[in-house]
């Protein structure tokens, strides 16, 4: 049994391949479910709701306490989910809270800012400054929460154990490569996957 924990960039086909890769593996993808179920564990539905905002829209203020305690939660749930095995863990800081798991593959999904946001503009349809304030803010929420939350930086590529820059590998070939990487990091430490 094991884990994989994607972090990734708005525009970098995480979702795609989050899924594709779960499919392929018969495993659990889950993200948004996490968020849902600490929030209603720490009773703090307003963290929640800022920890989905990555746009700003909401202008959420929360407190310490609170996010602490959301904090906590989310990392019992995580925890949980990871002894479960067989599961994918989109985000939520997967590749701080199960660091030094020998059963985890810690994967970062990139690509460069104008890739991104030509992607995102054609995914949803809007215009390419729209998408580019979306892109850019997702990358400063996204680096603001790990920085705030755990203290580490969201580009470390110290947190991961495999790279992907998905401006030139499609979504299947990046799939193949964690299939790859997660085979051989159950050879290279015997474990039964």
């Amino acid at each position: 049994m094991s884990v994989i924990t994607i972090s990734r960039q708005l525009g970098s086909l995480s979702c795609d391949i989050a899924r594709a890769t779960a499919n392929r593996l018969g495993y659990r993808l889950v993200w948004r479910e996490i968020i849902n179920q600490a929030a209603r564990v720490a009773g703090a539905p307003d963290v929640a709701l800022a920890v989905i905002d990555e746009l700003g829209i909401f202008g959420l203020e929360t407190s310490s306490e609170a996010e602490s305690a959301y904090r906590a939660a989310v990392r019992n749930i995580m925890l949980e989910m990871a002894e479960e095995g067989n599961i994918i863990i989109l985000g939520r800081a997967g590749q701080v809270i199960l660091s030094g798991r020998p059963d985890t593959l810690h994967v970062r999904l990139t690509a460069p800012l104008e890739v991104r946001i030509n992607r995102v503009a054609a995914r949803l349809s809007i215009p390419y400054e729209a998408a580019r304030a979306q892109v850019l803010a997702s990358d400063r929420h996204r680096k603001s929460y790990l920085k705030k939350g755990y203290q580490v930086d969201w580009n470390n590529p110290d947190l991961y154990d495999l790279m992907i820059n998905t401006a030139n590998v499609s979504a299947e070939t990046a799939v193949e490569l964690i299939l790859h990487a997660l085979a051989s990091r159950f050879q290279e430490n015997n474990l039964v996957q």
